[in-house]
């Protein structure tokens, strides 16, 4: 049978983690199996990486509304089914 960690064992981990994130603005990298799964990141990075993401949103809105024009409200309702 496989062993699990305890929760204590997972809390400090976790623990641990932020501690390192927030204290050090390291971004620690969480694992399962040996598969990268998730990241603990300082607070500040995810704020960037937020703003890359909606300036990234807002550019491809930009490019769609020229390319498309615009579709009435009504008419994207009805194409919708709402």
């Amino acid at each position: 049978m496989k062993t699990r960690p305890s929760s204590t064992r997972a809390r400090l981990t976790i623990t641990h983690a932020v501690d390192r994130a927030t204290s050090h603005g390291e971004r620690v990298v969480l694992h399962r199996k040996g598969k990268e799964v998730a990241a603990v990141i300082p607070i500040e990075d995810l704020r960037l990486l937020e703003s890359i993401e909606d300036e990234r949103d807002l550019k491809a809105a930009r490019r769609a509304r020229k390319e498309k024009g615009s579709i009435a409200w009504d008419k994207l309702k009805s194409e919708l089914g709402l």
